[in-house]
């Protein structure tokens, strides 16, 4: 499959640093494409495909970056683009760029499943398995540090004002992102974040969250950012309760850290908060960001002045 992956890139043009042709969604057709090498653990070196956006007016902008979430077979391989609808929207009306990595074994990017933790469980919905979550984290903060070095050749970026946005894996390796100390970053927004969830088998419960808060604890010993943690109350991958005690390990770190747990996300799928109605989640990420002054000077002026046409 690696091998079958890397030949489609090839014979779409997909050479690193080069634009690539992917198909995106409609509301996503204003996006630029391009494919960035990432080095995994084993060597090997991946193709991954990113999108970016740009808001109007003249750069250098500030920039997100949004980190996907994972899915099962199927769904990584449909990936399209790694960020929503409502979190596009809401970055590019604050005057904010938005890169989206679609990481190595999702979509058009090439690899294998680097990131599969291998958490199990039985048709009674207990977890039989020991997951290996390290690597998970691991895996995919190699994309984070890939699209920072990519960034810092753009000149549309302000790559010294770089917010890290993730989603549930995404968020999961926000964090771990975060506690590296990467240049440029100001702080980051981890919506969801965690692995070896299955909503179906075990409903409200993962799979070994210990581990996660163990390692969340480590995180939080090195992070030195501003961080915002935003669950919802009914977050059908991890429940109510886990999540506050993932938060409680890591901010003993120290870092300026803030943990929101929103109203019920009415459809139910809590999990999948980010991408749902601005209402439930903007509140909290607007005051978290007017705290730690992001997007700075630059990326403020240009969302409070007009835009000609």
């Amino acid at each position: 499959m690696r091998h079958a992956r890397l030949l489609v890139a090839v014979a779409l043009g997909c050479a690193p640093f080069f634009a690539c042709p992917v198909t995106l969604p409609a509301w996503a057709a204003a996006g630029k494409t391009v494919t960035i090498p990432v080095r995994e653990s084993s060597g090997e070196v991946a193709r991954m495909v990113t999108t970016w956006f740009l808001p109007p007016g003249e750069g250098p902008f500030p920039v997100v970056l949004f980190s996907h979430g994972r899915a099962g077979p199927d769904g990584r391989a449909r990936l399209e683009v790694g960020v929503s609808k409502a979190q596009l929207q809401y970055w590019l009306a604050k005057g904010v760029a938005v890169v989206s990595p679609v990481r190595p074994g999702y979509g058009e990017s090439t690899g294998g499943d680097v990131e599969q933790g291998g958490a199990r469980f039985d048709s009674r919905g207990q977890c039989v398995s020991k997951p290996n979550f390290h690597q998970t984290a691991d895996a995919a903060v190699l994309s984070v540090g890939a699209t920072l070095l990519w960034l810092r050749e753009q000149p549309w970026a302000d790559a010294n004002d770089v917010l890290l946005v993730g989603q549930s894996v995404g968020g999961l390796a926000t964090v771990a992102a975060g506690a590296r100390g990467f240049a440029g970053v100001v702080g980051y927004v981890n919506f969801a974040g965690g692995s070896g969830g299955d909503p179906e088998r075990a409903p409200g419960a993962s799979c070994d969250p210990d581990q996660l808060k163990d390692m969340f604890a480590t995180y939080g010993r090195t992070t030195r950012v501003p961080n915002l943690w935003v669950y919802a109350l009914n977050d059908q991958y991890w429940g109510p309760a886990v999540p506050a005690t993932w938060h409680a390990a890591f901010a003993r770190g120290g870092s300026a850290s803030t943990f929101v747990h929103t109203a019920v996300v009415a459809d139910g799928d809590g999990h999948g908060l980010s991408r749902h109605e601005q209402a439930l989640w903007a509140p909290a990420v607007d005051a978290f960001i007017a705290g730690i002054g992001f997007p700075g000077k630059a990326g403020v002026a240009r969302r409070a002045s007009p835009v000609e046409h």
